[in-house]
């Protein structure tokens, strides 16, 4: 399965749901691969991917379709071990920014699906951590991907720009990936003993969206988790937050 985790609102958490995600997919045993696609790669120094060989990031990957070459590398050549057991990494690279219009321009909004084609055998789950625009990167995510996962943090800005967000997917699941699905909502940094987000959350079930029933609290811990570099299911795997991500990744699994 290939998850991309969109929002062109910053600020939502998608790096950090996504690789927390990726993590405990790997630790219940399932061979994942994380891939990075924004230019600040907050995923990558999430996992403290430092010691990469050369030309082996997302923008090698890339930027191998506008360069002439006898014999492109498979995309398994850009897979790389990170400290959690089972799952791999195509690392960001801020040079997306500079090949981004290259790419555009000469069509290859496609080549990202197959590459990730190509590796469905070698990995059961891929999660693609996005920037919050929706530029040539984002739009080949979900091109490639068979489901979005859209985290909001819960204020009236989030609920607007889902509604843009819906069309927009519905736009690109008829242009050029009849199989996408928003797969849910998550709702980040969900604060319990506040009126609003409970209030937001109940209006966004009410008009038909699928807000997953687990929402995630705001807590120190993902900060911690951040400054130690490890994904909360190695750093606390039984805090409280750490049980509710787990809770999100079974509500996933389950759906598959």
């Amino acid at each position: 399965m290939i998850r991309v985790l969109f929002n062109k609102k910053g600020g939502v958490g998608k790096s950090s749901l996504t690789v927390n995600l990726a993590a405990i997919s790997a630790t219940q045993g399932y061979r994942t691969l994380l891939i990075d696609l924004d230019t600040q790669c907050n995923s990558t120094a999430y996992l403290n991917v430092t010691d990469m060989p050369k030309e082996s990031s997302i923008a090698d990957l890339f930027e191998q379709t506008i360069t002439f070459h006898l014999h492109r590398r498979p995309a398994t050549d850009f897979c790389h071990p990170t400290q959690v057991k089972g799952l791999d990494i195509i690392a960001g690279s801020e040079r997306l920014t500079e090949l981004e219009s290259e790419l555009d321009s000469r069509h290859k909004i496609y080549k990202l699906r197959e590459a990730l084609d190509s590796l469905k055998g070698t990995y059961q789950h891929i999660f693609i951590d996005t920037a919050p625009a929706l530029n040539f990167y984002s739009m080949s995510a979900l091109i490639a991907a068979q489901r979005c996962l859209i985290p909001i943090d819960c204020d009236d800005f989030a609920r607007q720009g889902l509604y843009s967000l819906q069309r927009k997917i519905a736009e690109i699941k008829e242009d050029h990936n009849e199989g996408l699905q928003i797969e849910g909502i998550i709702a980040n940094q969900y604060m319990t003993n506040a009126n609003l987000p409970k209030q937001i959350v109940n209006e966004l079930i009410a008009e038909g969206f699928p807000v997953l029933s687990e929402y995630i609290g705001q807590s120190v811990k993902m900060r911690e988790s951040h400054q130690a570099k490890k994904p909360l299911i190695l750093l606390a795997p039984k805090h409280k937050l750490t049980q509710s991500l787990v809770s999100i990744f079974n509500l996933l699994d389950k759906s598959e």
